[in-house]
């Protein structure tokens, strides 16, 4: 009789800058993890404190970038594999099960896509192409890194990359003035991207993009089947599309390339 692999153990990190509220719920949904690990660059509400209840892994490391700060958690870890999680992000039992379902096969690949049930103002948008939104989440460390990019990072995998069933939970943009204050930030971010990749702003990007997420959104990802939210979300995201051509526009103009 062939005895079963014995089941390889896991770190969940997790990146947090004031998240009081979002933090405990997050950090109970991985409360089965072998680690937890939590980076915290600064926080000046009861987030350390509350992430101290679930774990004696909270590490202080000042902002680094998206990019720098989650590759910066996972090297902390003491396994080798990583379920990056964000704050405001929850993992359901059944994804707790199929995870472990994973690391207790002999022959794990070497990461795999999460799909995602994104949440705007309290309800699950299954339009509007936020719904799969596959990320790759669960990986082993040793072949896999996040991509250097001032915002919307990902993890890149050297090797054999599989996607589970189960989707993550993600409660992003709980009220309009949440997502007003994080896509300002999100803009200036993607300009300072482009800017490093050398693009060249074209005036009539500053409507043909935001035109073109619009439709695409409300349209061609069928956004209007979620009513009222499939409008506003299609409506916000053409309006951070313009902001960030507009903030790219304003860095090519500055003669020092960036802005305070």
């Amino acid at each position: 009789m062939t005895a079963s692999p014995e089941r390889k153990k896991i770190s969940v990190t997790v990146i947090a800058l004031n998240e009081e509220t979002e933090i405990g719920a997050c950090l109970e949904s991985v409360s089965w993890a072998d680690e937890i690990v939590v980076v915290d660059s600064g926080s000046v509400d009861q987030t350390v404190a509350v992430a101290r209840k679930y774990t004696d892994r909270v590490i202080h490391q000042d902002w680094l970038g998206f990019s720098a700060q989650k590759n910066y958690a996972v090297r902390c870890a003491a396994h080798d594999w990583i379920f990056s999680l964000d704050a405001d992000e929850r993992v359901p039992l059944p994804l707790q099960k199929e995870i472990a379902e994973i690391l207790q096969s002999g022959s794990p690949l070497e990461g795999y896509y999460v799909p995602r049930k994104n949440y705007f103002l309290g309800r699950w948008i299954r339009y509007a192409g936020w719904y799969p939104d596959y990320t790759i989440r669960l990986f082993n460390r040793k072949s896999t890194t996040f991509s250097e990019r001032e915002v919307h990072e990902t993890a890149r995998v050297d090797g054999t990359v599989g996607f589970l069933k189960t989707p993550l939970e993600h409660y992003t943009y709980r009220s309009l003035r949440a997502f007003h204050e994080r896509m300002g930030r999100y803009a200036y971010l993607s300009a300072r991207q482009m800017k490093k990749e050398e693009k060249r702003f074209k005036a009539h990007s500053l409507l043909t993009h935001s035109v073109w997420t619009f439709f695409k959104m409300y349209f061609l990802q069928q956004g209007f089947r979620e009513g009222i939210y499939g409008l506003m979300l299609s409506g916000l995201y053409s309006y951070y599309t313009f902001l960030k051509y507009a903030v790219f526009w304003e860095l090519e103009r500055s003669t020092e390339g960036d802005l305070e």
